[in-house]
């Protein structure tokens, strides 16, 4: 069955799962649809389950991607506020003044977290609907998958995160780094579902999503969450398993969009910072032209320059990567980097920064020469920062590289971010008596 064929079949039970998906995140949706199936219904079904995993990929790539992208775009000074809106204001202003009622936090966790629980549901339910080992094994890696990309998120804005919806008012919490550890372990074992059991045709083509390549973005993400564990070679091993010529991408259409499109282009609620905001990306770096329209601007209310937006975000329907392949030499030269290997590193660095548009599937390329500076550790690690904010701009990626090179803080004369983690969300709070206490900045 193809995946038109399977959403035209279900129109019934996807119109019930957008409505409880945006009920979930306080979207404005005030109307009822009588044909709409409760979550219950739909997950006792193979069709249930089968439109549910489709559901969960289009709320990702639609209503978490955007909060992914720019309210961490604007704690790591890669963005900037363009219209005043107090939440987002006092977003972009950081520090204490970020109170646990700020909105664009509450829509972070909450969006994200609602991924965490749509992934459960599926994990809980598809082995008792019936399905073709090769559809099962396919859907219960792909709930692993976006749970973990989830949490992996969430343990980089909080210091501390519940690993699981059940109980959810009792959740515990758990420190960040063993948020990263369940976030590879999910990884692992949607890796071992996959190559235990292949994703079968009917998987492949009428519940993945078109473009989304499961296993190398499995890998793709057990590099990523490995690196940010400080587990360094296991980073390596699995970030060698990934095919760097090939694409990984979420879609969009007329009417399932571009979530950053919507909010820079349409609304205008965020434009982003001259020459990739702080730090400034390298004179001649050929990714400026790529990502950036310079633009006569200025930001509201803090008139900071900014530019008009380009690369994945200038058309309603335009492609967002799952992860970019460029990262994933940047991955490699961190890791050689922090585990003595820095002969090694020079040449990942120089694989990106001499890269050209014709050598990158996605067409970013830096084109510039290759490195010439000192090779300490600490000059090393300085370069690879720097060619991430540019390699990885507005991929949600920037502040937790701010904190994990040690860049300037919230409390320095000149920070690269305002904040060093968010505070928890007041109705988090006021319904999990565990939640820890806020962090200062």
């Amino acid at each position: 069955m193809r995946r038109n064929q399977l959403h035209i079949r279900n129109s019934c039970v996807v119109a019930g799962i957008i409505l409880l998906l945006f009920s979930a995140t306080g979207c404005d949706m005030d109307f009822t649809n009588p044909n709409a199936a409760s979550e219950e219904q739909v997950l006792t079904t193979r069709e249930g389950i089968s439109a549910y995993a489709v559901g969960l990929q289009q709320y990702y790539a639609t209503s978490a991607m955007w909060y992914i992208v720019l309210a961490p775009g604007v704690t790591s000074r890669e963005v900037a506020c363009a219209r005043s809106f107090s939440w987002r204001i006092l977003l972009e202003e950081g520090g204490a003044g970020l109170t646990t009622d700020n909105g664009e936090v509450l829509e972070l966790w909450a969006r994200l977290y609602h991924v965490v629980g749509m992934a459960e549901g599926l994990t809980e339910n598809t082995p008792k609907v019936g399905l073709p080992s090769g559809t099962q094994s396919g859907i219960l890696a792909l709930a692993n998958l976006f749970k973990a990309m989830s949490l992996g998120y969430i343990a980089q804005a909080w210091e501390q995160a519940p690993v699981k919806i059940e109980k959810y008012s009792k959740a515990e919490y758990k420190p960040r780094q063993e948020v990263f550890l369940e976030s590879i372990r999910l990884l692992d074992e949607a890796l071992q579902l996959i190559n235990t059991t292949p994703p079968s045709s009917e998987f492949n083509s009428s519940i993945l999503g078109s473009g989304f390549n499961l296993t190398n973005t499995i890998h793709a993400y057990r590099a990523r969450f490995n690196l940010l564990a400080g587990r360094y070679q296991e980073a390596l091993n699995a970030v060698n398993l990934v095919n760097l010529t090939a694409k990984s991408v979420f879609n969009y259409t007329d009417r399932s969009t571009n979530p950053i499109y919507n909010q820079v282009v349409i609304n205008k609620y965020y434009a982003p910072l001259d020459n990739m905001g702080v730090p400034a990306a390298e004179a001649g770096d050929g990714r400026l032209a790529f990502f950036l329209k310079p633009a006569n601007k200025l930001s509201v209310p803090k008139n900071y320059p900014i530019d008009d937006i380009k690369g994945f975000f200038d058309e309603i329907t335009k492609q967002i990567p799952a992860y970019l392949p460029g990262e994933m030499r940047l991955i490699k030269a961190e890791a050689y980097v922090r585990l003595g290997n820095p002969a090694a590193a020079i040449d990942e660095i120089n694989a990106i920064r001499t890269k050209t548009i014709a050598q990158d599937p996605f067409g970013i390329g830096a084109s510039l020469p290759a490195y010439s500076g000192a090779t300490t550790t600490s000059d090393l690690l300085t370069e690879i920062y720097r060619q991430r904010c540019a390699e990885l701009y507005l991929t949600g990626m920037r502040w937790e590289d701010s904190r994990r090179f040690g860049r300037p803080g919230p409390s320095s004369a000149s920070p690269e971010r305002n904040r060093d983690f968010y505070p928890y969300p007041m109705q988090e709070r006021n319904n999990n008596p565990h939640t820890p206490p806020d962090p200062e900045i």
